[in-house]
């Protein structure tokens, strides 16, 4: 009779390592005692895992982080696996002076032998071949362990669980396709799937042709309307799923359900059922291919997963979901191909290399219709580099994917006739108005907008625009400033009302709130817009605008330099440079405020009260002939400005006011 502790393993293999789920090694299935290290458990792993032996001095950078004797260290935890792996007759750690690898020949690993069956993908398995893997995955890839205190190895455990769900997810989805609808097998793999991949349409699809064949119709209805809710949380497009759903039930001559209509929290195009919604870009981001030492693939992967979580908390773009491109990774598919796969525009792929102690990161974005390159671009971190560091990585590749890929959209759009644009085209027309930053311009601008709303009232971005036009003829005097401000605060609130979840439409009110001299309110609204999405560039910018006037001038800086990180050709630029030279002349600082006030007027875009703040800048650090030059251009612009209109115009303390009516005396009459 077996014991409790017996586990069924493979026949002919008197030895297994189980690295999925919490770690195991049995013997004639029955579990081996394991060192209570860490580090040790860890070393197993890594070393089960490593396709060619791994270097002393790899394992000690991997394992030790902390000064002390870590080759020592090693030695200690290898004295501890020998004996577990090591034979009569047949030693399995194998070692020398440089290398260390683990010789698992005969012995059955369940990470390894998945790894090889799904090489070619699932598709080509067999139905057994396919209800043996599912089996295999037992939980979590080294659950419970962590590698605390070694940020590399953390990366690599991470970015190998990021694998093993996505693998466990191709093999449930390919099972629940297999399956005909009704069957108890293709209903649990779809249960299973679903709860893998919640933000996948497919998966909630196929769940509702379960319902749709059992005639569960009204458990369908309340199933879409609840995962309605949670795309519109993470701004992920349902459109697709009530499609399905509503050609579903006429299969079944249904009636209609009673809510149907979309959700106010839903993202734009998917509260267009029933009607074409506006078409929306969509992009796909390929896992990173990554070329290193034993480590292939896996900060590559844990990028990948960071960067997709990235972008679709700034709700600028529809991304795909993580199990659906995890899935076609190794397929060798070009972007148009993925596109067409998908449902994509863009499809970003990137590259992870390490070389002479630094990760460099490369990636490209590709219009999937065309194969042309839209952007590319490079970023570095040091390669022992903590989560922080690799965190602005992330954050630099995210919100420069969204801005290349606004860009693109804003010159598609530009290049349509007016009467054939959609919502979301008449939407990106305004912002190529909205930021050449003329009075003629905003008003073209502020049309699109309305255009877009009219299309669809339901486009958080598109009321959020328009609350920017009436900010922009409120700021710059070109229209009544205190009804302009009220439209701000209203148009700002429609965006919420129709979105609140995005971050735009916080910023759009914060603004607003700005202008309603509500300092506090709107650094609140600004702040929930970056908690919101940490790599929304223009909430960074505006807390630096909204802090360099009256607030703390070094918070200012900081969120100026970030907002810059993010978003380094930002149309908004000369304001983020402007916000850091006002915060400067706040801290006595003035040789640093004139450089930078020089390089936001620099800016082909920059407007009046940018030219001014280089002008007094200029003159408080003493540099009245570059000063008086900018004065030129601003009675070009604008004849009557005068320090009185500037002032009025920012919200200053009654010390900077004084500071900049100097400065206004030091270079005669004008601004």
């Amino acid at each position: 009779m077996e014991s409790d502790d017996f586990i069924a393993i493979p026949s002919g293999a008197g030895m297994a390592l189980r690295l999925l789920g919490p770690l195991m090694l049995l013997r004639a299935g029955v579990p081996v005692p394991l060192p209570p290290s860490r580090k040790a458990r860890l070393l197993i792993a890594f070393l089960a895992l490593a396709p060619h032996p791994a270097s002393r001095e790899r394992l000690c950078e991997l394992l030790w982080q902390t000064p002390g004797d870590p080759r020592g260290e090693l030695r200690w935890c290898l004295s501890k696996l020998r004996p577990l792996f090591d034979e009569p007759g047949r030693p399995r750690l194998l070692t020398d002076a440089s290398r260390v690898a683990l010789e698992l020949d005969g012995c059955d690993v369940d990470a390894l032998r998945i790894l090889a069956a799904l090489k070619r993908g699932s598709g080509l398995l067999a139905d057994d071949e396919l209800d043996g893997l599912s089996a295999a995955f037992g939980g979590d890839f080294l659950e419970g362990l962590e590698a605390t205190g070694s940020p590399e190895l953390q990366h690599w455990l991470t970015a190998r669980r990021s694998e093993f769900r996505s693998l466990a997810t191709s093999v449930v989805a390919e099972i629940a396709r297999r399956s005909a609808p009704g069957s108890p097998k293709g209903f649990a793999a779809t249960r299973d799937w679903l709860e893998r991949t919640p933000l996948d349409d497919e998966p909630h699809r196929r769940l509702l042709a379960e319902l749709a064949h059992r005639h569960l119709i009204r458990e369908g209805d309340r199933h879409v309307e609840a995962a309605a809710r949670s795309f519109a949380a993470e701004g992920v497009d349902f459109t697709p799923v009530r499609r399905a759903w509503a050609a579903l039930r006429r299969t079944v001559n249904a009636p209609p359900p009673a809510m149907v209509r979309p959700l106010p929290g839903a993202p734009e195009s998917s509260r267009a059922a029933g009607r074409d919604a506006a078409r929306h870009a969509a992009i796909a981001v390929m896992p990173f291919v990554e070329s290193g030492r034993g480590m292939a693939g896996a900060l590559g992967s844990a990028l990948t997963h960071d960067i997709i979580g990235r972008l679709a908390r700034l709700r600028s773009l529809f991304v795909i979901a993580r199990g659906s491109v995890f899935a076609i990774a190794d397929e060798g598919l070009g972007p148009r191909e993925i596109g067409q796969r998908l449902g994509v525009g863009y499809v970003a792929t990137g590259d992870v290399t390490r070389r002479a102690g630094k990760i460099i990161v490369t990636v490209e974005v590709a219009e999937a219709e065309t194969s042309h390159i839209v952007w590319t671009g490079r970023h570095e971190a040091a390669a022992g580099a903590h989560l922080p560091v690799l965190d602005q990585v992330c954050e630099g590749i995210a919100s420069s994917i969204a801005a290349e890929v606004e860009h693109a959209e804003r010159h598609r759009a530009m290049l349509k006739p007016v009467e054939s644009l959609d919502a979301w085209e008449c939407f990106h027309r305004g912002l190529w108005h909205m930021y050449r930053f003329t009075a003629d311009e905003n008003v073209l601008a502020a049309r699109f907008f309305e255009q877009s709303i009219r299309l669809d009232p339901t486009f958080s971005r598109a009321w959020a625009g328009l609350s920017f036009t009436h900010w922009q003829s409120a700021f710059q005097r070109w229209d009544d400033r205190d009804a302009r401000t009220r439209q701000a605060l209203d148009t700002a609130g429609r965006s919420l009302l129709a979105d609140e979840q995005n971050p735009t439409a916080h910023w759009a009110m914060g603004r607003a709130l700005w202008l309603a001299g509500e300092a506090a309110e709107a650094m609140r609204a600004l702040a929930l817009s970056v908690e919101l999405s940490p790599n929304f560039a223009l909430g960074h910018y505006s807390m630096a605008f909204v802090h360099s006037q009256a607030g703390d001038p070094d918070a200012a800086i900081a969120a100026s330099d970030h907002s810059r990180l993010l978003s380094p050709c930002d149309p908004l630029l000369f304001g983020m440079l402007g916000s850091r030279a006002m915060a400067l002349v706040r801290l006595g600082r003035l040789e640093e405020a004139a450089e930078w006030g020089a390089q936001a007027a620099s800016r082909p875009n920059a407007h009046v009260h940018i030219l001014a703040i280089a002008a007094y800048c200029l003159a408080l650090a003493g540099r009245q002939e570059e000063a008086r030059a900018h004065v030129a251009r601003i009675r070009r612009q604008s004849p009557g400005y005068d320090v009185g209109r500037f002032l009025d115009t920012f919200r200053f303390d009654s010390a900077t006011q004084s500071l900049y009516r100097s400065a206004a005396r030091s270079i005669g009459p004008g601004p």
